[in-house]
């Protein structure tokens, strides 16, 4: 599949470079064991070094700044799309790389080691570049598709409301047709990019209740009746602005209805299908820079006369990391293939893998801040933005309860 030359650069296998005060000194080279790039291609592995020298160069150095002042930082974004990241499984013939679901699992894991926050929004972007290519007519392809992959223009993804997150079908938002267009009314919740981003992929309503009910609209910023609430303030995730995105009236063409009436609910669950690996695989590379954080710590830390990893119990710990790690990674990229196969098992395998990997991921990047003592409490150091960044993981794109209900309901039906 095409892919940009850019990506048939040779760039070195680094872990983050850090910012000054927080730099990762690593004194030997990933051991073998947690190597990301263990089982890979060659082309998967080109595509991993490019991704890797990327959030090296162009992420880590700023990664502090970006959550310090809430920067969300469109430029860097926009050199990740020169190298094909705006559109990572979006089609070639509209600007899109067109590459696999496992080859955008090892991408988005490499990015995140960089800025894990960024990388995560990215990772939505692609997202809704992907529903309107998949799910849009030739004429909407080719409208909206060409800038979201330049990341000239940047998407947001509008699903929950005030009153329905998990209870996602009982939404109400409506839009109203009126001959040849409809009247939006509504309010979005938690939108990730909400006010920044130019493009909005909404769920509402143009039916009666419950998901045959629901539709998928396209609207452009600028909109009249399109506002947006406040910025919020969050724990982590501060280099992408998150608010509320407010209908009032909004007059949308039939033309931006992707897919059919009543077809809304099941195109937002296909979406979030890949959304789910894709947050999986921001986890792993948070993770992963977590465990070389640590690693290289207790290599240097000295306590009662000698270097904390010649402490057992440590040991033991940061062996546990690295263990659960790889098995997050396999468990995501199985579920990445199963969906690039369009196999049954898909949508629970993703259910599963954003489950296990985002609480192990958690997990891991607390037991490393663990690792550091008062230290790792710092914002000079990065491992507290690693467990910042990761934490609400657990909770978007399906809280990790539904994940549980999903992966319960496919054991207990029939």
């Amino acid at each position: 599949m095409a892919w940009p030359g850019a990506l048939r650069v040779t760039a070195r296998l680094l872990p983050p470079r850090l910012p000054a005060g927080r730099r990762l000194r690593l004194r030997r080279g990933i051991a073998s064991c947690i190597d990301p790039s263990a089982g890979l291609t060659e082309e998967q592995k080109e595509f991993q070094k490019v991704a890797l020298d990327f959030a090296t160069k162009e992420m880590a150095p700023h990664m502090a700044e970006w959550d310090e002042k809430e920067i969300f930082p469109v430029e860097t974004m926009r050199k990740a799309a020169q190298l094909g990241f705006g559109g990572i499984y979006v089609k070639p013939d509209v600007g899109g790389s067109g590459l696999s679901r496992l080859d955008t699992s090892i991408i988005f894991e490499a990015l995140s080691t960089g800025c894990t926050s960024t990388t995560a929004y990215m990772s939505i972007h692609n997202m809704c570049v992907w529903m309107i290519d998949t799910f849009g007519n030739e004429e909407q392809r080719r409208r909206f598709c060409p800038s979201l992959c330049s990341m000239e223009k940047f998407a947001s993804y509008c699903l929950t409301e005030p009153g329905s997150g998990s209870d996602a079908a009982s939404l109400l938002t409506s839009a109203q047709r009126k001959g040849d267009t409809y009247v939006l009314n509504g309010s979005k919740a938690f939108i990730s990019g909400g006010g920044d981003t130019d493009v909005y992929v909404v769920m509402c309503r143009t039916g009666g209740p419950g998901p045959k009910g629901i539709s998928c609209l396209v609207l452009e910023k600028g909109t009249p009746g399109l506002s947006f609430g406040k910025k919020e303030k969050k724990v982590g995730w501060n280099s992408q602005p998150t608010r509320a995105v407010i209908f009032e009236d909004c007059v949308v063409p039939v033309g931006n209805r992707l897919g059919a009436e009543g077809q809304g609910f099941s195109i937002a669950m296909k979406g979030l299908n890949g959304g789910r690996i894709n947050i999986a695989s921001c986890s792993l590379g948070a993770a992963h820079a977590s465990v070389l954080l640590a690693q290289e710590h207790l290599t240097v830390r000295k306590q009662f006369g000698e270097r904390l990893a010649n402490n057992q119990y440590l040991q033991f710990r940061l062996a546990e990391m690295a263990t659960r790690l790889v098995a997050a990674r396999l468990m995501v990229r199985n579920a990445a293939r199963a969906l690039q196969e369009g196999r049954e098992d898909a949508a629970v395998l993703c259910s599963m893998a954003k489950l296990f990997a985002t609480d192990e991921c958690f997990a891991i990047c607390n037991q490393a801040l663990q690792m550091h003592g008062g230290y790792g409490y710092l914002k000079d150091y990065a491992v507290q933005q690693f467990v910042r960044d990761i934490r609400v993981h657990q909770i978007l794109e399906g809280t990790n309860e539904v994940m549980r209900m999903i992966v319960a309901r496919n054991l207990l039906q029939g």
